[in-house]
């Protein structure tokens, strides 16, 4: 599991950005490629994978 912040400050290091706040998620975007991060306190490590590949960036324990 790995806690949304942490998670966060990962994709922004990357160069991703904040686009929009949907309902139930956060969208981010690097270049042309866009991810949907939920707003959960902790996000299970298959998923925050997910996340980090969907915008090509190098996934981080």
């Amino acid at each position: 599991m790995m806690k949304r912040n942490k998670l966060l400050k990962h994709l922004k290091k990357h160069g991703a950005f904040l686009l929009r706040e949907g309902k139930k998620h956060s969208i981010f975007q690097k270049d042309l490629l866009k991810t949907q991060v939920p707003r959960h306190n902790e996000i299970v490590d298959e998923l925050a994978r997910k996340i980090c590949k969907d915008i090509d960036i190098p996934f981080v324990r």
